[in-house]
């Protein structure tokens, strides 16, 4: 909660400091890459930095998270820091690291908005950054506990024990861990991991997949699509992993993190992607059809994917077998070309395929789901727009980016 005094200052400077927003934050990461250009070259996606992605996320989340403060004095947005605090953890951030960001980010402010910083709006900023900075430390302590790490030491080596070409862009790798010490370990259903490579230029690169197979197993299993031609920065992950993992490669590789898991009970699921955001959907679908042969209830859930045409849907078949172990669930597949080659009804039935674009009003909803969405960030916009429209509410509904995000932004 903001003080009484700072209150009325971030409401009054708000407005300004929103427009100049974007401008500070490109200023910001100048300097702090400037100051430390390690963290650009082994920390910081520079894809996401040259196509100013990150810029704008954290512009975003800055504006949102005032605006908050303001509207909602007395809560908190836990759904935007929780995001952040999972990736944060994923890639290994401690609380010193925020030291450094409030210094740069503080020069950036001042520099930009000039005379207009006066003591007392320097101190109500500060207040902010330090509400969200301190709340988000003490989200990923404990995400750090959970996962029975010290601060920051999330990684360890992972061998590749198999490969699997699921589509022309797509890749399935299985990992174990590399000291052959017992299995891969737990996680849950819808999470992701960071996968860390060293380029050939010297820099490690971090990125986030999805495990997309089943938890509980003694192995992992990560599915990497092929980001663009890897002729920038945007896929040089991507395209290192097509290029060079093989079984018998290690792998620096993160525990699992990520908030978009699978809820327990027995309550209708809407499980909705576009693309490789399929991927932790798998995950949810496999603990289901597995929590339903074990005597578990046999949930409601309506399992929607979009995608360019069938041989570009990676683990196509997978999918539609896991929907087939689940008596109370129904597929609904749109692909923009090919759909008429594909097997299964196009009127009526359990698995239905359609031309074109995910469309939900073609879908029968049920009351009282809880809506789970990955994939690009039109096809989430859309998805949420009409679920708000036919009354869900929107607090039901819940999302994974793997690129910044820039849902607020």
């Amino acid at each position: 909660m903001l003080s009484d005094e700072a209150t009325p200052v971030v409401r009054a400077t708000l407005p300004v400091v929103g427009a100049a927003i974007g401008e500070i934050a490109e200023l910001f990461y100048r300097k702090l890459f400037d100051a430390h250009p390690e963290l650009l070259r082994d920390l910081f996606n520079r894809g996401n930095q040259a196509n100013g992605e990150q810029r704008q996320a954290l512009a975003g989340s800055i504006a949102a998270f005032a605006g908050m403060l303001l509207e909602r004095p007395d809560t908190r947005p836990d759904a935007m820091l929780a995001r952040i605090a999972h990736k944060h953890a994923s890639l290994g951030i401690s609380s010193d690291q925020y030291k450094v960001v409030h210094r740069h980010l503080f020069a950036a402010i001042a520099e930009v908005l000039g005379d207009a910083v006066t003591p007392s709006v320097a101190a109500a900023w500060d207040e902010v950054y330090w509400l969200m900075a301190n709340a988000l430390i003490a989200i990923e302590a404990r995400l750090y506990e959970r996962a029975g790490v010290a601060e920051g030491e999330v990684w360890r080596r992972m061998v590749v024990t198999g490969r699997r070409q699921e589509t022309p862009d797509a890749i399935s790798l299985t990992l174990r861990p590399a000291d052959g010490d017992g299995p891969a370990g737990a996680f849950r259903p819808g999470q992701y991991v960071s996968v860390g490579v060293r380029l050939a230029d010297g820099a490690r690169q971090i990125r986030q997949y999805s495990l997309s197979g089943a938890p509980g197993l003694a192995e992992w299993r990560i599915t990497v699509k092929r980001v663009a031609d890897g002729a920038g920065p945007d896929g040089e992950v991507s395209t290192w992993l097509h290029a060079h993992a093989a079984p018998g490669d290690v792998l620096e590789v993160s525990a699992p993190f990520g908030d978009l898991v699978l809820p327990a009970g027995d309550g209708p699921l809407l499980l909705a992607s576009a693309g490789i955001g399929g991927t932790p959907m798998l995950a949810m679908l496999h603990r289901l059809a597995a929590d339903r042969a074990a005597g578990g209830p046999a949930r409601r859930v309506v399992v929607v994917h979009a995608d360019r045409e069938p041989g570009h849907h990676a683990h196509r078949a997978e999918l539609r077998r896991l929907v087939e172990e689940l008596p109370r669930a129904e597929l609904h597949l749109w692909y923009e070309a090919g759909a008429d080659a594909v097997d299964g009804h196009h009127e009526g039935g359990r698995a239905v395929v359609r031309r074109g674009r995910a469309d939900l009003g073609a879908v029968a909803l049920p009351e009282g789901l809880t809506a789970y969405l990955c994939g690009p960030l039109p096809f989430m916009r859309a998805v949420r727009g009409d679920l708000l429209r036919r009354g869900v509410p929107a607090e039901a509904v819940r999302y994974e980016v793997f690129s910044p995000d820039l849902w607020r932004a």
